[in-house]
């Protein structure tokens, strides 16, 4: 695929590296190996170059989502089982940070990005507490889904965006001028949304990109911009004005991507991790 003359990422497509999961979610570079979620499987697998085969890293993992590796090296994690955000230490323990606003329980925290200055801005739709395939069945407390900032050092939680009905995949501008949003609520299409972000706050959010397949669910930003959006059984590619740039057939739908070394985009699809070797940019946003 063509942009401005070179080469996105390889034509030889994706190439299958582990199989057997039921609906893989989160993957996340850490070390020298990948984690990543097993939703309803209730585990968290791990992938490593050379393996065939994935292992079981956590088990009994609470129905863990979304993870991000900081720029410190901190990894934290959303947990549809204890509704809440929680950092995955190196011995793969955990620490509940927040699962409350105002006193009454978050949703089930989906995906999640981690800001410069540390603070964690995560969504938090209601999937993990509709059925018991990816949590334990419960109730909006707060009575809606918003998208959330955290200040650890604080203790501060903060809504910043009340208007999407199922915001799910989220990730920043390289400059963390831009938030983009996926809004997994199908009124006319699924829909990325672009939010302006000034001192820890979103503007007005905007329409950025309608999805061409079905769901969008989540996503990463490189470091030239581009969007790399899960599109049904696809990825699409965007510039950072929404101009699709072109799409990676997948064989099975797509729920999140993360980069790992050398460029490598690494793609959680339904059962199965997928990886392609793009041409971007030599390093990328998580």
């Amino acid at each position: 695929m063509g942009f401005t003359g070179r080469t996105l990422w390889a034509d030889d497509g994706p190439e299958r590296l582990a199989a057997g999961a039921t609906w893989l979610e989160g993957p996340t570079w850490v070390g020298d190996r990948l984690l990543v979620s097993d939703i309803p499987g209730n585990r968290v697998l791990s992938w490593r170059e050379g393996q065939t085969a994935f292992e079981v890293a956590i088990p009994d993992a609470e129905f863990t989502n979304g993870r991000t590796l900081a720029r410190d090296g901190r990894v934290y994690q959303c947990s549809h089982g204890r509704r809440g955000v929680e950092e995955l230490h190196p011995d793969l323990t955990t620490t509940l940070l927040v699962d409350r606003h105002d006193g009454v329980r978050l949703n089930s925290p989906n995906d999640l990005v981690v800001a410069r200055d540390g603070a964690i801005w995560f969504t938090d739709p209601p999937y993990g507490i509709l059925s018991e395939r990816e949590g334990h069945p419960g109730e909006l407390e707060y009575g809606a889904c918003w998208v959330f900032r955290y200040v650890p050092s604080t203790g501060e939680l903060t809504p910043v965006i009340t208007d999407l009905d199922r915001p799910n995949g989220l990730a920043f501008s390289p400059d963390e001028s831009v938030l983009y949003v996926a809004n997994s609520a199908d009124h006319d299409g699924f829909t990325v949304w672009a939010f302006d972000v000034e001192d820890g706050r979103c503007g007005p959010g905007r329409q950025f990109y309608r999805g061409r397949k079905g769901v969008i669910d989540g996503f990463r930003v490189d470091t030239e911009g581009l969007l790399w959006l899960s599109d049904d059984d696809s990825i699409a590619v965007t510039d950072a004005d929404g101009v699709l740039l072109g799409s990676i057939d997948v064989p099975e739908r797509v729920a999140n991507v993360c980069f790992g070394p050398e460029g490598r985009l690494y793609i959680a699809a339904t059962t199965t991790l997928y990886r392609i070797q793009t041409y971007s940019a030599d390093a990328a946003l998580s």
